[in-house]
C-alpha cells in the first residue's frame, strides 16, 4: 500500500522524530524502534523529504555506542549549526546496564559534530554530562539546544525531575547554558509547572512576535501540547485548546520553512495489531501543519501537500448536497451505496441546527450501519470523540458489553461547535486515519478490527443538513524519492 505522507521502515517502527529543515529539505533524525528481543541498542536514522509526502531512507544516521557504552540507546535530542557551518547533534545517552544515584538507568546528554553536512557524525565522548544537582539522574533526556541572540548565548532545555516532592509533580524543563556548545553550566529551570510526571521532548520557537514551548506530556494524558509567551523568559500562557492531537499522536516536534511550520510525531501503533490493544511506544510518521491566528494561538490539520496525493474525485457515493437528516428524538443515517476506497480523503460538511446533540460521519461500516466506526461530532458538549460498533464485550451474556465506555475517551479533542456550518474531514489510508474539524482541530487513531465498509453520515436528537460530501481517491503515480543512498557513521571519538 502506498501510504504517502505518512512512513514507516520496513519492518521497524518510526520512534521520537529530531527534525532540521536547510536548503528547503527537510532531514528527519528518528528514532529506529525495532521491537527485537533482546535490545541491540537504539540508533538513530535519518530519512529526507522535500515536500512532507515522499521520503527517502538514508539509513543509520548515529548508531548505538555499544553494550558498554552510555549511549547503548540513543535516545531523543536536537540538530544546531554552529557559525562556522558545522553542525551540532546533541542527544541523550541511556544504558540499561549503568545505573544513577536513584537506582534507575542513567541518561545523560551527550555531543556530537559533523563537519561534512551532516554525512558523518564524530562523537565526543568528553563532553558528556549528567543531571545537575536537584534533578533525578534516571530523567535528563531529550536536550533541545537554541540560540538565544538577545543573551548571546546557547540555551538547552532537558526534560527532568526534582529530586524532591510529589512523585508525579516532579516533571520540570531544567536548563544549561554555554557559550561555545562544549562547556554547559546549570542555570534556573526553563519551566516548572510542577504539574506533570515529565515534560518530553520539548521545543522552543519563535513564529512572529511570540515564543512557544513545545513538549509531550509524559502523564496521564499523553498528549503533545504547547504555551505561548511574547518573551522567551516567560510567563507561559496556556491557550483555550492547548494540545496538537489526542492520545495517538505523541512526540511531535516542528521544522519552519518558507513561514510555514510543520510538526512531525507519531502515531502509536496497538499491541496486537487489534482496536483494544494497549498503545505502543512508536508507530508511523504522520506530519500536521500549524496555523496562527492573530491572537497568537494554533490551530493544526494535515499539510496541503497530502490532500493534494488524493487528486481523484470518487463522487459523494450516493449522499447528495442538500440531504436532510432530521430526529428530532431519535436517530437517522445515510450511507455509500458502496465500499470507500482503502485510501481516501473524504470531507463531510454538515450545517447544524440549534440544540442538535449530535451528528457525524461513519467509517467502514455494514450496509445497515450497524458496525462501524465513527466520528462524532457533539454540539452541547463542544467535541469530536470517535467511536465504535461493536464494542468490546466483557462475557457472554447480552448485558456485558463496554456500554459505560461511551467512546474512546484518550481521543476526545476539544472543538468549538455552534449552531451553523462545520466541516468534517477524514484521511484513510489502510489502518491510519487522521480527521480535522474546521481545519483546526485534529484526531489521529489506527483502525484495526474493520478494515473495510461504507462511509455515510448520521445525527442523533437534531437535524442536520449535508451541504456536500465529497470522497476523493489516489490514482495518480507517487513522487519519485531521490534515490537510496547509505550514510556511513563515525562511532569513534
Amino acid at each position: 500500500m502506498d501510504q504517502r505522507g505518512f512512513y514507516k521502515p520496513d519492518g521497524a517502527w518510526v520512534g521520537d522524530v529530531i527534525p532540521w529543515q536547510e536548503g528547503g529539505r527537510f532531514h528527519l533524525f528518528y528514532l529506529h524502534e525495532t521491537r527485537e528481543a533482546p535490545k541491540a541498542g537504539m540508533p538513530w536514522h535519518r530519512i529526507e523529504s522535500d515536500n512532507v509526502v515522499d521520503f527517502s531512507e538514508t539509513g543509520v544516521a548515529l548508531a548505538s555506542g555499544g553494550p558498554e557504552a552510555a549511549d547503548f540507546n540513543v535516545y531523543t535530542g536536537s540538530v544546531v549549526l554552529d557559525q562556522n557551518g558545522h553542525h551540532h547533534l546533541f542527544y541523550t545517552g541511556q544504558n540499561p546496564a549503568i545505573t544513577g544515584q536513584d537506582g534507575r538507568a542513567l541518561q545523560v546528554v551527550m555531543h556530537a559534530t559533523s563537519s561534512d553536512g551532516m554525512r558523518t557524525w564524530e562523537r565526543h565522548p568528553a563532553h558528556t554530562f549528567g543531571a545537575t544537582p536537584g534533578y533525578e539522574t534516571g530523567d535528563w533526556r531529550d536536550p533541545f539546544v537554541l540560540w538565544d541572540a538577545d543573551q548571546q548565548l546557547w540555551r538547552m532545555l532537558i526534560t527532568a525531575r526534582h529530586e524532591h516532592g510529589p512523585d508525579r509533580r516532579r516533571g520540570v524543563i531544567a536548563q544549561c547554558t554555554s557559550k561555545d556548545l562544549t562547556t554547559w553550566h546549570a542555570a534556573a529551570p526553563f519551566w516548572d509547572p510542577r504539574q506533570y510526571v515529565a515534560h518530553e521532548c520539548p521545543e522552543v520557537f519563535q513564529w512572529g512576535d511570540w515564543w512557544y514551548l513545545v513538549y509531550s506530556e509524559f502523564s496521564d494524558a499523553f498528549a503533545t501540547r504547547y504555551r505561548m509567551s511574547r518573551s522567551l523568559e516567560g510567563p507561559w500562557q496556556v491557550p483555550e485548546h492547548d494540545t496538537l492531537d489526542g492520545r495517538a499522536y505523541y512526540a511531535a516536534k516542528s521544522a519552519e520553512r518558507e513561514g510555514r511550520r510543520f510538526f512531525f510525531g507519531w502515531i502509536a501503533t496497538r499491541e496486537g495489531a487489534r482496536d483494544d490493544g494497549p498503545w505502543q511506544w512508536a508507530g508511523t510518521l504522520s506530519v500536521l501543519e500549524a496555523e496562527q491566528a492573530s491572537d497568537g494561538t494554533l490551530s493544526f490539520h494535515p499539510a496541503a501537500e497530502l490532500r493534494e496525493t488524493f487528486d481523484t474525485l470518487a463522487g459523494s457515493g450516493g449522499i447528495a448536497p442538500g440531504t436532510v437528516l432530521a430526529a428530532s428524538d431519535g436517530y437517522a443515517e445515510v450511507l455509500t451505496d458502496r465500499d470507500a476506497p482503502s485510501s481516501a480523503r473524504v470531507r463531510a460538511r454538515f450545517d447544524i441546527t440549534q440544540d442538535t446533540t449530535e451528528c457525524g460521519v461513519l467509517l467502514r461500516a455494514s450496509a445497515d450501519g450497524d458496525t462501524g466506526y465513527r466520528l462524532r461530532l457533539e454540539p452541547k458538549r463542544n467535541r469530536l470523540v470517535f467511536d465504535r460498533w461493536p464494542r468490546a464485550s466483557t462475557g457472554t451474556e447480552q448485558w456485558h458489553i463496554s456500554g459505560d465506555v461511551p467512546h474512546v475517551v484518550e481521543l476526545e479533542r476539544p472543538c468549538s461547535l455552534d449552531a451553523g456550518v462545520h466541516e468534517l474531514e477524514v484521511i484513510l489510508d489502510g489502518e491510519l486515519c487522521v480527521a480535522t474539524v474546521d481545519n483546526a482541530v485534529v484526531l489521529s487513531t489506527r483502525l484495526y478490527d474493520l478494515p473495510a465498509g461504507r462511509l455515510g453520515v448520521f445525527v442523533a436528537e437534531g437535524t442536520v443538513t449535508v451541504d456536500s460530501f465529497i470522497i476523493q481517491s489516489r490514482d495518480s503515480a507517487p513522487h519519485s524519492p531521490s534515490p537510496r543512498h547509505q550514510h556511513l557513521v563515525t562511532t569513534a571519538s
